[in-house]
């Protein structure tokens, strides 16, 4: 079978050229950057990549009609999405960064600020290790030591049926979220060095047995 095309979606915020060279070292050659609609309607997979504020990223998609086209895409179409960090809480229903922000609403749930004691540090920047709470294709290829790099100040809190993995930074920490063809990670795969791209491998396997 033929490898599967893939999309990173550009819409002038996150490291996509992170994240494609994390990919194409895996040998995946059909990968590109993009916000024509074209190319997300005819890719296999995409992949929202997000680093900054929620509000300049969501105001992004919206100036561009992203998410217009993101939601065709991927709620009518069936398209299998990875959100990454900032990508995957713009899946969220509203974001309390800096305001209170509306997001893409593809999986129920709000985005708020790590409330810890303050013997914890924030941002949340490093490695940490995830307990895997359901099966899901995002982790098919990681082992039980697998750890990921993490750094972000807002966490993703939703209904429990939608976690498939979580961090422990002084409490549980949503790490991954899963609904259908729409997966996300807070942490970056990227950086994440052999565990993100045996990540990015279990969710492509996925893609490509469909």
């Amino acid at each position: 079978m033929s490898q599967p095309s893939i999309v990173i979606v550009d819409y002038g915020v996150g490291n996509t050229y992170s994240v494609l060279n994390a990919i194409r070292s895996l040998n995946y050659r059909r990968v590109k950057i993009s916000n024509q609609p074209n190319d997300f309607f005819a890719a296999d997979a995409l992949i929202l990549p997000g680093v900054g504020a929620f509000k300049t990223c969501i105001s992004n998609l919206r100036q561009l009609h992203l998410d217009e086209i993101l939601n065709e895409a991927v709620l009518a179409k069936h398209k299998p999405i990875l959100g990454i960090c900032l990508g995957m809480q713009l899946m969220a229903d509203v974001s309390e960064e800096n305001g209170l922000h509306t997001g893409l609403g593809w999986i129920p749930g709000r985005v708020v600020k790590l409330n810890l004691p303050s013997s914890y540090v924030v941002p949340h920047v490093g490695w940490n290790d995830l307990q895997v709470t359901k099966e899901s294709s995002l982790f098919s290829r990681t082992d039980e030591a697998s750890h990921f790099y993490f750094d972000h100040s807002y966490h993703y809190e939703c209904s429990k049926e939608f976690v498939v993995a979580t961090s422990n930074y002084d409490q549980p920490i949503t790490a991954a979220i899963a609904y259908k063809n729409i997966h996300g990670v807070q942490f970056h795969p990227e950086k994440s060095q052999t565990s993100g791209l045996k990540l990015f491998r279990g969710f492509f396997n996925a893609v490509d047995q469909c």
